[in-house]
């Protein structure tokens, strides 16, 4: 079943390019609406069936290289089941919103669905070289979103930064991996045989060479400070749908590679720089949130608040390889705490760039001076947007809150003063977003010369209809935690097992 789960929108999508007669525009995004809610229910009942205490579930295997050691091999447990869920739902959201689209529709809608089995099959790899595949495809996919349906030259010259940038990760990352199947004997990719044989142990230069490349590769799709240069030009020039799908599950592709390969894979060697990862995250979370707060385009504003929100998350697994001074639930908690703000981050921050794409459709421009008084002709807009920007902060009631309150309180034992500068990130994007909320909604009415009829209209149906179950959720998670934590805690204790054997 997890097969069909990754690869139906393949199918769908193969079935869309294939078809011989041109297809109305409203058939192309009504079949990917389709294959979308599909693919939800149908990773609704893998979650259903799901025990959280049963470790790695839904296996499947086959040869595919032998010779190399290279099969396919898929499984979820409770570190990937969550983001498996996360992506169908920001793609069913995407998907909805996309029914205002009207450039060449058919090949928006095939490229989505072909990104959607891309994210769930890398969520799903049991195998690195798997892993590769579907870490170098997301950047295939990605590139012809921005380039395609982004904002003209620049779209271009933002989608060729992209790639290059994340190709050039994704090349340290394939290093990395082939350095542990060298170590391990007899050699492997698997990554359940590799956590298992732990091949690493007590090879000093070499085990620290091949977490270099790991950690590089991961740090520039995260993106984490000094590799994330590359994140806010794409965010500002992609069309908002596909800032949502970049900012809220191609992002914990880094993040997730760090929790489920690194940490468990070089448990030695990862204790021994976590303190390196531990200082990353914290200036990741400081200095998006400083360089945020200068921001006028409101675009690129949320874009530098994913790299604070990803900051966290480095934080906290750095945390989790500190063993003097903490205890095994607070390094549980870390762990726990980071796949929790991976989820709250995919939720709210492509909620965000959705309703981004909505202010640049009514406006032709992101900057946040050009507007002023929207909550009056667009009040549910502006409810939509003060929502999120609160979430996003991570106030009480929120999944953001959740999130962040376990990240700090596992990574406070391990390195207090790095933990302390973090949370000052929290002070700036309460800054930076109730400054934006102030100047554009409230005061008189004021719209930017390049609005198409001279008014704001407010949110239309498919608008509202794809951002209310993203805040819907977040606000579940955030009132009612117990259910998302019942599943990530087992598979987080897991994980700061091996990283402390």
């Amino acid at each position: 079943m997890l097969t069909l789960v990754v690869f139906l929108p393949l199918a769908v999508c193969a079935g869309l390019l294939l078809w011989p007669r041109p297809v109305p525009d409203r058939v192309c995004t009504g079949v990917w609406i389709a294959a979308a809610a599909v693919d939800l229910a149908l990773a609704a009942a893998l979650w259903a069936g799901f025990d959280p205490d049963g470790g790695l579930q839904y296996e499947q295997r086959a040869d595919w290289i032998p010779t190399a050691g290279v099969g396919y091999h898929v499984g979820v447990d409770g570190l990937s089941l969550p983001l498996l869920a996360l992506t169908c739902v920001l793609f069913l959201a995407v998907a909805v919103y996309s029914l205002r689209e009207t450039r060449r529709v058919r090949a928006y809608a095939c490229l989505f669905l072909f990104l959607e089995t891309v994210c769930l099959g890398l969520f799903s790899a049991l195998d690195l070289i798997l892993f590769f595949v579907y870490f170098d495809l997301s950047i295939v996919g990605m590139y012809f979103v921005i380039a395609g349906w982004g904002h003209g030259e620049r779209g271009r010259a933002a989608a060729l930064k992209f790639f290059l940038y994340t190709f050039i990760g994704s090349l340290a990352l394939l290093l990395g991996f082939i350095g542990l199947y060298l170590a391990a004997s007899p050699h492997t990719f698997d990554i359940t045989e590799l956590a298992a044989a732990d091949p690493l142990a007590g090879r000093g230069a070499y085990a620290a060479l091949v977490l270099l490349a790991l950690g590089v590769g991961l740090a520039v799709k995260t993106p984490a400070v000094p590799f994330h240069t590359w994140l806010p030009p794409a965010h500002t020039e992609a069309p908002a749908a596909g800032s949502a799908i970049l900012a809220g599950v191609l992002l914990k592709m880094g993040t997730y590679g760090f929790v489920r390969i690194a940490m468990p894979l070089l448990p030695g060697v990862w204790r021994e720089y976590a303190l390196a990862f531990i200082v990353v995250g914290a200036v990741s979370a400081v200095y998006g949130a400083l360089v945020a707060l200068g921001q006028t385009d409101v675009k690129r504003m949320i874009a530098y608040t994913s790299v604070n929100h990803m900051g966290y998350v480095v934080l906290a697994v750095g945390a989790a390889g500190v063993l003097s001074g903490t205890d095994d639930q607070a390094r549980t908690l870390a762990v726990t705490g980071a796949v929790t703000q991976m989820v709250s981050h995919g939720l709210i921050t492509g909620a965000l760039f959705l309703l981004t794409g909505v202010l640049y459709e009514r406006g032709r421009t992101y900057a946040v001076e050009a507007y002023s008084g929207l909550a009056g002709p667009a009040p549910r807009f502006a409810a939509a947007v003060a929502v999120a920007a609160f979430a996003s902060l991570g106030i009480p009631g929120f999944s953001g809150f959740i999130a962040e309150f376990q990240i700090f309180t596992g990574s406070l034992a391990a390195q207090a003063t790095a933990t302390a500068l973090a949370v000052t990130g929290i002070l700036l994007t309460a800054a930076l977003f109730l400054r934006a909320l102030r100047q554009m909604f409230l005061g008189a009415l004021r719209l930017p010369p390049g609005s198409p009829d001279g008014r704001f209209g407010d949110l239309a149906v498919p608008e509202t209809t794809a951002v209310t179950p993203l805040l819907g959720l977040a606000l579940v998670i955030g009132v009612l935690p117990r259910p998302l934590l019942d599943v990530i805690e087992p598979a987080s204790r897991a994980v700061a097992g091996l990283v402390a054997r």
